[in-house]
C-alpha cells in the first residue's frame, strides 16, 4: 500500500474516553510498525439550548443546557495489512464515534 494513508476521526461527548480510545489506536498502529501523526485535537463544538422552565406565569425563568462534542484526528502513514487488521479488531469504548477514510 505505497503512498496511502488512513485518516481516523474520533468524536465523543466525554474527552477522557476519547483520549483513551485515541491511545488504543496509537498503540495498535505503532505495534505494527506504521508511522503515526496525531492525535490532533480539533475545536470543541458547543451547542447551547435555552428552555423556559414554566410555560405560564414564570416566563422569565429559563434553564440553559449545553452539549459539547470533542474531536480528534489521527493520521496513519504507510499502513500495512497488519495495521488494518489490528485496527478492525480493536475494541473501543461505547460513546466514541469513529470515522475511517483511506486515501
Amino acid at each position: 500500500m505505497a503512498n496511502q494513508s488512513i485518516r481516523i476521526t474520533l468524536k465523543a461527548f466525554d474527552h477522557r474516553v476519547l483520549d483513551l480510545s485515541a491511545q488504543q489506536i496509537l498503540d495498535a498502529a505503532e505495534r505494527t510498525g506504521s508511522a503515526v501523526a496525531g492525535p490532533v485535537p480539533l475545536p470543541t463544538s458547543i451547542r447551547r439550548f435555552c428552555v423556559i422552565r414554566s410555560p405560564h406565569v414564570d416566563k422569565d425563568s429559563r434553564e440553559h443546557f449545553e452539549l459539547r462534542v470533542h474531536k480528534r484526528i489521527i493520521d496513519i502513514l504507510e499502513p500495512s495489512s497488519k495495521t488494518i487488521d489490528s485496527l478492525t479488531g480493536l475494541n473501543v469504548p461505547a460513546g466514541v464515534d469513529i470515522n475511517i477514510k483511506m486515501s
